[in-house]
C-alpha cells in the first residue's frame, strides 16, 4: 500500500506532465505553435456558430442519365448492326427505354445487341455475384424494351451518394473552410456542418451546382429557333451578356471531350482585355482527344457547356495541341474562382438539393459556451465541497485527482483533435459526478474498516484493494453503454459518448492509482494514528 517503485512514480508523474503539455495548445493561438504541436480541441457548430446543411442526391437525375446514355448507345449499336428501328425513346419515370424494330424478325437480334450494353451490378445480399443492370425483352410486334433493374437502381444510387460525398468534401476544402463535418446520412442524403461560416449562400451555390463541363460541336444545319431539335441535337441556352437575352445554340449531344479529363483549372485575367477568365489544363487523355477534335474541325464552332448552359462557343481557328484552354464569359473575380473550384473538384454525378438548412450565430455559440462553463464550474464547486465535508482530508485528495481527471480528459480530446459540442460539455459535467464514484466506494470501505477496528494501514489497504472489483464492474457497464451510444448514435450523440468514455477510463486511473500515490505520500510523511474519514 505504502510502497511505489520509482519507475511507477515516474510513470504517473510523466502521464500528468504529458497531459498538461497537451492542454497548453488550447490556450495558445495556433499561429504561434509548430505544426506538430498544434493539436487543439475544435468547437462544434453549436458552440462556434456556423451553418448546417442537409443535402439530398436527386435519384431521378441518376436514372435519367442512365436511360439517356442507354438511348444514345442503342442508337449507335443498332446502326452498326444494320437493324432498322423507329420510335426510339427513353422513359426515365418508368426506368426504361423502348423502340420498335421495322422488321419483327430482327427483334431478337436487336434485343441481343442491346443486352451487350448492360453493366454488371452486385446482386443484393451477395459480395461476389453480379447481374446485368438492364432487363431486355422483345415482343412479337417488334417492340424491344430495356428496363433498369432494382439492383441497378440501388447500386447506381449508392455509387452516386459516395461519389457526391467525396466531391462535396473536395469543394469545401478548396474554399478554405476548416474543420467541416461531412458525412452520409441515410440512403441518399449528405450532412454538411460548417463551423465559423455565417453566410452559407456561397457554399450552397458551390454545392448545388453539378459542375459537369463538356465540349460539343454545334450543328450548323439545325435552326435553334425551331420548336424541337433534330435527333442527336439539343437546344441549350447561352449566358446572359450585357443585359441582352441569352442566345440559343443547337448543340450536338455527342460529347467530344469530357470535363472529367481536366487536370487543373485556375481563375485569371486575360492579358488582352483584363477580363476575368478560367484557364484549364487537360490530362494526357484529354490533351490527345482535344487536339484530335480541334484538328479535324478547324473553322467550326466549338461549344463549352457547363451544367447544360453554353458558357462560350468560339470558332476553332487552329488545332490546339498543348492541352490548355480558356473559358471566357461574364465573370468577375469571385465567379471565376468559384467555377475554377468546381472544375478542380470534379462534377457531381447528380444534382444536390438542400432539404434542411440552419444557421447558428456566433453570439448563440458564445452563450452556449458561457452556460457550459458556468455549469462546469458550479458542478465542480459543489462536488469539491461535498467530498471535502463528507470525507475530510481523503475527500480533498479525491478533489485533486478530479482536477487531474479533467485535465487528462482535455488532453485526450486535444490529442484526438476532437470537436467539442454542447453535448460534449454535458458529458464533461456528467463525468464530474461519476468520476468520484470510485473514490466514494474507496472512502466508504476505508470508513467501514476503521470502524471495525483495523489499523490505518490495514484500512487503507482494504479500501483500495477490495473496492477495486466493484469499481471495475461499474465502470465497465458505463463503457458498454457509451459504446452502444457511439455505435448507434450520430453527430452530437457520438461526441457525448466519446467524452464520457474518455472520462470513465481516466477516472478509473486517477481514483485507483493517483489517489493511492497521494495517500501513500501523506501517510509516510505524517504516520497518523487515526484516519481523517
Amino acid at each position: 500500500m505504502l510502497y511505489f517503485a520509482r519507475w511507477k512514480v515516474a510513470a504517473i508523474l510523466g502521464v500528468i506532465a504529458l497531459g498538461l503539455i497537451l492542454c497548453v495548445p488550447n490556450i495558445v493561438p495556433r499561429s504561434v505553435l509548430p505544426a506538430w504541436a498544434a493539436r487543439q480541441i475544435s468547437l462544434g457548430l453549436d458552440l462556434r456558430g456556423g451553418s448546417y446543411l442537409l443535402l439530398e442526391v436527386d435519384m431521378n437525375a441518376v436514372v435519367k442519365e442512365r436511360v439517356e446514355s442507354l438511348v444514345d448507345a442503342a442508337r449507335t449499336r443498332l446502326r452498326t448492326a444494320n437493324i432498322g428501328y423507329a420510335n426510339l425513346a427513353g422513359d426515365p419515370n418508368n426506368r426504361r427505354m423502348s423502340l420498335r424494330v421495322r422488321d419483327p424478325a430482327q427483334a431478337e437480334a436487336a434485343a441481343a445487341a442491346i443486352r451487350e450494353l448492360a453493366n454488371p451490378v452486385p446482386v443484393r445480399g451477395s459480395t461476389t455475384a453480379t447481374e446485368p443492370d438492364i432487363a431486355v425483352t422483345a415482343a412479337p410486334d417488334g417492340t424491344v424494351t430495356a428496363t433498369l433493374s432494382d439492383a441497378a437502381l440501388v447500386a447506381r444510387g449508392s455509387g452516386a451518394v459516395e461519389q457526391s460525398l467525396e466531391i462535396v468534401r473536395r469543394r469545401i476544402d478548396e474554399t478554405g473552410v476548416s474543420e467541416a463535418l461531412i458525412a452520409r446520412q441515410g440512403q441518399n442524403r449528405i450532412l454538411v456542418q460548417l463551423p465559423g461560416v455565417e453566410d452559407p449562400n456561397r457554399i450552397k451555390d458551390l454545392l448545388g451546382r453539378t459542375a459537369r463541363m463538356t465540349f460539343h460541336l454545334l450543328d450548323e444545319n439545325a435552326n435553334p429557333a425551331a420548336g424541337a431539335p433534330p435527333p442527336g441535337v439539343q437546344f441549350l441556352q447561352g449566358e446572359e451578356r450585357g443585359g441582352q437575352a441569352p442566345s440559343r445554340y443547337a448543340v450536338r449531344r455527342r460529347v467530344e471531350v469530357d470535363g472529367a479529363n481536366l487536370s487543373d483549372a485556375r481563375a485569371g485575367q486575360d492579358s488582352r482585355n483584363n477580363e476575368w477568365v478560367v484557364n484549364f489544363t487537360f490530362d494526357s487523355v484529354g490533351t490527345r482527344r482535344f487536339a484530335e477534335v480541334t484538328r479535324q474541325n478547324v473553322g467550326r464552332p466549338f461549344a463549352i457547356v457547363l451544367d447544360d448552359k453554353v458558357i462560350t462557343a468560339p470558332v476553332i481557328r487552329e488545332p490546339i495541341t498543348g492541352g490548355r484552354g480558356q473559358i471566357s464569359g461574364s465573370f468577375n473575380a469571385r465567379t471565376a474562382n468559384d467555377v475554377a473550384v468546381l472544375l478542380r473538384a470534379g462534377a457531381l454525378p447528380a444534382p444536390l438539393t438542400v432539404v434542411e438548412e440552419r444557421t447558428v450565430g456566433p453570439e448563440l455559440g458564445a452563450d452556449a459556451i458561457r452556460a457550459g462553463m458556468l455549469a462546469l464550474a458550479a458542478g465542480a464547486l459543489f462536488v469539491f465541497l461535498y467530498m471535502g465535508f463528507a470525507y475530510g482530508l481523503l475527500g480533498w485528495f479525491a478533489n485533486i485527482a478530479l482536477v487531474v481527471n479533467i485535465m487528462l480528459m482535455l488532453a485526450a480530446l486535444s490529442l484526438l483533435q476532437a470537436t467539442l459540442t454542447l453535448p460534449g460539455i454535458a458529458g464533461i459535467v456528467l463525468t464530474l459526478g461519476t468520476a468520484l464514484d470510485a473514490n466514494i466506494l474507496i472512502n466508504e470501505r476505508i470508513r467501514e474498516e476503521t470502524r471495525a477496528g483495523r489499523t490505518p494501514v490495514q484500512a487503507l489497504e482494504a479500501g483500495f484493494t477490495k473496492a477495486s472489483g466493484t469499481i471495475m464492474d461499474s465502470n465497465l457497464t458505463n463503457l458498454i453503454a457509451m459504446a452502444c451510444l457511439y455505435a448507434f448514435g450520430s453527430g452530437p450523440v457520438k461526441g457525448f459518448a466519446v467524452t464520457v468514455a474518455i472520462g470513465t477510463v481516466v477516472q478509473m486511473w486517477t481514483a485507483t492509482t493517483l489517489v493511492r500515490l497521494i495517500v501513500s505520500w501523506w501517510f509516510r510523511a505524517t504516520r497518523p494514528r487515526a484516519l481523517p474519514v
